[in-house]
């Protein structure tokens, strides 16, 4: 798949997983659980111990999910989450570095901003999407009022997203939302009811 496929692809729920968990193996069944429940992608948070070892047997035994790989801060950790089969690379912050490398090889990148300023600056070193953290700092009118004036601006905000305030980040003009806890904590079952509800409420957010 060519860049733009893999963010059409990512963003066509308008949602996506984040696992963070404190051994490789229960981020493998964090991930398995929504995606389980019917999500298409997920990421794998490099501060997980033995992060990409989780990526690579998620694309190893899900090779129709999506799977990248987040708080990617280098080139270095860029190429090895590529290397490990993330399909795209998400950051906290904006590295150029991170978009350079993981452009190279073909892979979408969604660096972090706070601000309109590194919002366009974002764009200009070539964002495939920007991840607005921590979403929670501020409210879905701020974005509305942001794209008012950056209206090309693909943002997914994330960090203090709920199944409850997703529909109106989506309906501020987001192209999707970036959820972790939110959706994955409380075991498979809990993960899996939330999912559905999630999708269900995002059916009818515009």
């Amino acid at each position: 798949m060519y860049r733009w496929e893999i963010v059409r692809a990512v963003t066509e729920q308008r949602v996506f997983g984040i696992v963070r968990a404190g051994r490789a193996e229960a981020a493998v069944s964090a991930a398995e659980a929504v995606l389980d429940a019917g999500l298409h992608a997920v990421e794998v948070a490099l501060t997980t111990p033995r992060a990409l070892s989780a990526v690579a047997r998620l694309t190893e035994s899900r090779p129709d999910a999506l799977v990248g790989a987040g708080t990617v801060l280098d080139g270095a950790a860029a190429r090895a989450a590529v290397e490990a089969g993330a399909r795209f690379l998400v950051s906290p912050s904006l590295h150029a570095d991170v978009v350079r490398t993981g452009h190279r090889y073909g892979v979408p990148v969604f660096p972090g901003v706070a601000t309109p300023t590194e919002m366009v600056r974002a764009l200009e070193e070539g964002a495939d999407a920007l991840k607005l953290f921590p979403a929670s700092a501020v409210q879905p009118s701020w974005l509305r009022d942001v794209r008012a004036a950056l209206p090309q601006a693909p943002v997914i905000p994330t960090g203090g997203v709920t199944v409850e305030n997703a529909p109106a980040w989506i309906a501020a003009g987001a192209v999707a939302c970036g959820m972790g806890s939110a959706l994955t904590s409380g075991g498979a079952r809990q993960a899996g009811e939330r999912v559905k509800s999630l999708l269900s409420r995002l059916a009818g957010a515009r």
